[in-house]
């Protein structure tokens, strides 16, 4: 067995690999994945007799976490000890721990973090909603109730005047410094321009007003998952703190959950940490199915390194 690092003519096997690891949640395509001059980022493959049977990777895990490197395995659990020394040998400076996501029944990368010495540190869920069976009559009384409270719901004009994707912007930055989260679930920081070119261009907004002003607001990405068809997920969802407790998430979704419906899309996801209650409950109220638990597990480097724990 070779340990060598990643070449281009690897891209289709490595692909395939990743798509079996997570068990067809995505589906990833040869041209992802290049070769990297980045020396923060590493690939590695494990072949025997010609044939390409594991990958590792190690890459800066995310702009909320500065400090920690992202591990992510693939294929044949036997060979993930060796990819992971060879990784190990060669670390980027300036980093203090690695993380490892894993859903709870992607059962190789969970008893390799486990054995490795990496702890069970964070957990966030997904979820999933067959739009075909959403029935918005459920939330018409909802609805109707808020409307005489002077709330009114309405798809985001993507034309709106600069001070209108200010107004949006100021509560979407609220949103996001009062929303509970984890390092798997900290978004990359989003400046106005870039949130308005993601709506614009891949996203449909929708957002709830009371009296003109912007009070709760709500993402979805369009796209098309492949062995399910055309699909929405929830990216981001917040409500003005003098505005909450009266359901309205729970209405501001359910009307985007309907506009897709109503589109042609067949399926929702979403998905948080579990420390978000509340986003839990409105989920749950609209319909959402809960997936196998995502876990984030953690390992610090340094002085802490490889001496703590045996390697599988």
């Amino acid at each position: 067995m070779k340990v060598r690092p990643f070449q281009h003519a690897d891209a289709q096997e490595v692909a395939r690999l990743l798509t079996e690891s997570v068990r067809g949640q995505w589906v990833y395509g040869a041209e992802q994945f290049r070769e990297s001059e980045d020396p923060h980022r590493r690939r590695l493959v494990a072949v025997q007799n010609g044939e390409l049977l594991a990958t590792a990777r190690l890459s800066p895990f995310g702009e909320g976490t500065p400090d920690a490197l992202r591990l992510d395995l693939a294929g044949d659990r036997r060979l993930f000890t060796p990819l992971f020394l060879a990784l190990l040998a060669d670390l980027p400076a300036g980093f203090t721990r690695l993380l490892g996501v894993a859903r709870e029944d992607f059962s190789e990368q969970m008893a390799f973090f486990h054995a490795a010495g990496f702890r069970n540190a964070w957990q966030s869920w997904g979820a999933h909603l067959n739009l075909r069976g959403f029935d918005f009559e459920r939330f018409r009384a909802l609805d109707e109730q808020l409307f005489l409270q002077g709330y009114e719901v309405e798809r985001w004009d993507n034309e709106a005047p600069e001070s209108e994707w200010a107004a949006l912007y100021q509560l979407h930055r609220q949103g996001e410094g009062a929303m509970p989260r984890n390092p798997t679930t900290t978004p990359d920081h989003l400046d106005l321009k870039v949130l308005r070119s993601m709506i614009q261009r891949e996203e449909r907004a929708f957002v709830v007003r009371h009296k003109q002003e912007i009070v709760a607001l709500t993402r979805l990405t369009l796209g098309d998952r492949k062995g399910r068809g055309p699909e929405v997920e929830s990216e981001f969802t917040a409500t003005h703190p003098a505005h909450r407790s009266r359901g309205l998430a729970t209405l501001l979704k359910a009307h985007a959950l309907h506009w897709a419906k109503n589109s042609g899309y067949t399926h929702a996801g979403t998905g948080g940490t579990v420390l978000n209650l509340p986003m839990l409950r409105v989920n749950t109220r609209l319909g959402y199915l809960a997936e196998p638990m995502w876990v984030t597990w953690e390992r610090w480097l340094g002085e802490r390194r490889l001496d703590e724990n045996p390697l599988p």
